[in-house]
């Protein structure tokens, strides 16, 4: 038996210290959380995904009471750029998230972003990654009020990923 070790190296930056166009990019996702449909768990999510030639596609999470027909906001964002820019590559996804549930029903729109950074699930990473294959790197920026991180690829957030079949 070999161990072997896996590294894997972001940057952890103040969100205010990032270019304009990633800013902008995060603002899109941010501002993608008012249109989350999270009934259940009160979580909502936004993506924005910067294509190779400027324009932004961006997503939500979008639950239902049956909850495997439900949708992550990554998933909703990288389908739609998909659809809308067939054959474009992806170049940057901004994610961004508020927790709805706690605040008083009524004042959802209150809610604070996250302090911290939340990561896409595995499902959310294996889309993304296709389309990594497919056109190349697609930055991961992950947002978070008090810091962001940045990660150089998908692939970076899943290193063992299923490839073909």
């Amino acid at each position: 038996m070999k161990e072997k070790k896996i590294e894997i190296t972001y940057c952890s930056v103040d969100p205010a210290e990032l270019p304009v166009e990633d800013r902008e990019l995060i603002e899109k996702a941010k501002s993608m959380t008012y249109s989350s449909y999270a009934p259940y768990s009160r979580f909502c999510v936004g993506a924005a995904i910067r294509m190779a030639d400027g324009s932004i596609a961006c997503g939500s999470n979008q639950e239902n009471a049956a909850f495997p027909s439900s949708l992550c906001a990554e998933r909703t964002a990288c389908f739609h750029a998909s659809a809308t820019h067939p054959g474009m590559p992806m170049k940057k996804i901004a994610i961004a998230a508020r927790n709805i549930g706690i605040v008083p029903k009524g004042c959802e729109d209150s809610a604070p972003f996250q302090a911290k950074p939340i990561s896409p699930c595995g499902a959310c990473r294996q889309a993304l990654l296709e389309y990594e294959h497919l056109h190349g790197p697609i930055q991961v920026i992950l947002y978070g009020d008090e810091e962001s991180f940045i990660f150089p690829s998908v692939e970076s957030l899943l290193p063992f990923s299923f490839t073909n079949f």
